[in-house]
C-alpha cells in the first residue's frame, strides 16, 4: 500500500467515514512499501493491534484513545514519508 494510500484511508479514519476496525483491515490486507525497513512493518502493526482493541471497548472502558492512535499513526506515515525522502 502506498503512503499516500495510507494518508487516505487515515483521514477516512479521522472524519468518521471509516471504522477502526476497516481502517485496520484495510491496512494489514496491503503490503508496506518495500523500501521501508521491516521495522516500520512492526511498528505500524502494534499500532494497529492497539486501534482494534480501542474499537472494542467504547468510552472510558478502553485504555487507548483512538484519536491519539490516530495521531500516532500519522506520526509514524509522517516517518516513513521522511525515511523514503531520503
Amino acid at each position: 500500500m502506498s503512503l499516500e494510500a495510507i494518508q487516505q484511508t487515515l483521514d477516512l479514519l479521522r472524519s468518521g467515514t471509516l471504522d477502526a476496525a476497516a481502517f485496520c483491515r484495510r491496512l494489514r490486507a496491503e503490503p508496506l512499501p518495500t523500501e521501508l525497513p521491516a521495522r516500520y512493518g512492526e511498528v505500524l502493526g502494534n499500532l494497529l493491534d492497539r486501534l482494534e482493541s480501542s474499537a472494542m471497548f467504547g468510552g472510558e472502558s478502553c485504555s487507548f484513545s483512538q484519536d491519539d492512535l490516530a495521531a500516532s499513526v500519522q506520526a509514524w506515515l509522517d516517518k516513513a514519508r521522511e525515511r523514503l525522502a531520503q
